[in-house]
């Protein structure tokens, strides 16, 4: 199979390499141009997690009644996380989880993660950094409570959101139907690519 940097290097021998480079070239710049459809679905995908997280922080901030209840919310005074890390725990670290239940670091912490995994994937602009850190809430939420499952003894929604989020970073998702493609442009984010 020919690749594109070998076309190109046999190009100054044979008049018909140049033609197939070209036709590489177009054909690549077509994909830049036109996205195909996993790449929709990809913008989808990342869209639909972005809203589960930004969902949860402003349910919890706000308590509109769904997981939090108003007089739960953390702008009314309560802790995001004292009511999972207190009676949702179970399993070999179940100690150490109750122990942070109630700790303002670990409110700030959650609710920030969450802010920022909804916000990047929403806008798809910082999603690699988004997903790395959904990724660690995700494994942090199963080993609180999910570990051997009741309905499945090793696969639960945790790890499968982990890899979703893990397929977000790696296919550059932000770019499609998102503001991702502009965003890795700038200098910020060719000198720190995490930022992408």
């Amino acid at each position: 199979m020919l690749t594109k940097k070998r076309v190109m290097a046999e190009a100054h021998e044979a008049p018909e390499t140049v033609v197939a480079a070209r036709a590489i070239e177009e054909a690549e710049e077509v994909v830049r141009n036109h996205g195909t459809a996993t790449d929709y679905l990809l913008g989808a995908v990342r869209l639909s997690m972005g809203w589960i997280f930004f969902w949860a922080f402003i349910d919890k901030m706000f308590g509109l009644g769904y997981a939090t209840a108003a007089d739960k919310a953390w702008i009314a005074g309560g802790s995001p996380t004292s009511g999972f890390l207190n009676f949702g725990v179970k399993g070999p670290f179940a100690e150490l989880y109750k122990g942070m239940a109630g700790m303002m670091v670990v409110d700030w912490m959650f609710m920030l993660g969450l802010l920022a995994i909804g916000v990047t994937l929403l806008l798809g602009v910082g999603v690699r950094l988004g997903a790395y850190i959904g990724v660690l809430i995700l494994l942090l939420m199963y080993t609180a409570g999910f570990i051997l499952p009741e309905h499945n003894p090793i696969i639960d929604e945790h790890i499968v959101y982990a890899i979703i989020m893990l397929t977000l970073a790696a296919a550059g998702a932000g770019r499609y139907l998102g503001l991702g493609k502009v965003w890795a442009k700038t200098d910020l984010v060719k000198r720190f690519p995490i930022l992408e």
